[in-house]
């Protein structure tokens, strides 16, 4: 039987991780406001991976993770607009389309998430699709 940490530890432990930086720095995150104790809003930043029509470009998304996380998948929206097969046209992430939120597993995180989109920009079917020119958001 797996022990289930808290979910404000989890969090914690993410916020921790996310600050310190991660791998390369093409992808971070944090807390959203320092002031929401119960700390379901996040942001992430993701940089384009390099030979794509992605390169270079920064991209915004906004978490929501809802008390049952990390049970549950936070809901993911790019606040930059983006051409991605997962992304519907209000800028959310389609669960159905993007394996990590569709099949999501405890140990999963919000770093999972942002990793796992940034490489499905350099997949094949997203790599070469035309984008909105830079700088556009999401309303």
């Amino acid at each position: 039987m797996a022990v289930q940490v808290p979910r404000n530890f989890r969090l914690l432990e993410e916020l921790e991780k996310g600050e310190k930086g991660i791998g390369d720095g093409t992808v971070s995150y944090g807390m959203e406001d320092a002031d929401d104790m119960l700390m379901r809003n996040w942001t992430g930043t993701i940089i384009g991976p390099s030979n794509t029509v992605h390169d270079g470009r920064i991209y915004t998304l906004k978490f929501h993770c809802d008390l049952n996380y990390p049970n549950r998948p936070p809901l993911v929206r790019f606040q930059s607009k983006i051409n991605m097969d997962c992304v519907l046209p209000d800028g959310r992430i389609d669960p159905t389309r993007f394996t990590v939120l569709g099949n999501w597993g405890s140990n999963y995180s919000m770093e999972t998430v942002l990793l796992e989109l940034r490489r499905a920009m350099a997949s094949m079917h997203n790599k070469k699709l035309p984008q909105p020119p830079e700088g556009a958001m999401y309303s």
